[in-house]
């Protein structure tokens, strides 16, 4: 995937903050459209159990399904609640290949750079990261289950990255500050300090979080 330079890089921050606006939650081919954690969840249950209880409940429940799933501590997920685009790379046979991660609610919705590039707005999400808050006060936990395209994306490379959201929006302000860089200065930002990153924290398709 050829990288974006630097002047096109401000200018596709700017177009992908509007694109928050016009994608909204709609629903997409095979996604669910506005999927609530009640509809996984009994949260009446689930509010006499303990966080550690939950927890079990969840990875045994997604442990049957075709798709990827994590309890996350609130201390890790520090920067999430910001909503922040960002640019994740995914390691492939040869090199890289480049996703957009756009936000949209607790939704983290991920297309291939070179679809953004090409079909502009009308580029359909390859993966959704669905993040639910709705514990994080009582048991000190966030939710984390995902739907793919598995045409694109196979559900190794879809914990690979969620795995780069944990690293890059966790509580290490030395990674979150490439998503303020990308944000905020793009002009400054540079997609070889993602690979960087991911390198060195050994961070790979195959790697599970539990």
């Amino acid at each position: 995937t050829e990288p974006l330079g630097r002047s096109r890089q401000a200018e596709f921050v700017k177009y992908m903050e509007k694109e928050l606006d016009k994608r909204g939650k709609a629903g997409a081919g095979g996604f669910t459209k506005d999927k609530t954690l009640g509809s996984i969840l009994n949260l009446d249950m689930v509010q006499e159990k303990s966080g550690s209880e939950i927890v079990e409940l969840w990875m045994q429940y997604f442990s049957k399904k075709d798709t990827i799933s994590a309890v996350i501590p609130v201390s890790s997920v520090l920067y999430i609640s910001l909503l922040t685009p960002f640019l994740y790379a995914l390691p492939q046979k040869e090199g890289y290949e480049f996703f957009v991660g756009q936000w949209a609610g607790h939704e983290l919705h991920f297309t291939s750079l070179i679809n953004v590039q090409t079909m502009g707005e009308n580029a359909p999400s390859q993966l959704i990261l669905y993040h639910y808050t709705d514990l994080q006060k009582d048991k000190g936990i966030v939710l984390m289950t995902a739907e793919m395209d598995s045409k694109f994306v196979t559900v190794h490379q879809a914990q690979c990255l969620a795995n780069q959201v944990q690293l890059f929006y966790g509580s290490q302000l030395e990674t979150f500050r490439l998503v303020e860089i990308f944000n905020h200065q793009p002009a400054e930002f540079k997609h070889m300090s993602v690979i960087a990153e991911l390198e060195q924290s050994d961070i790979g398709p195959a790697v599970t979080i539990k």
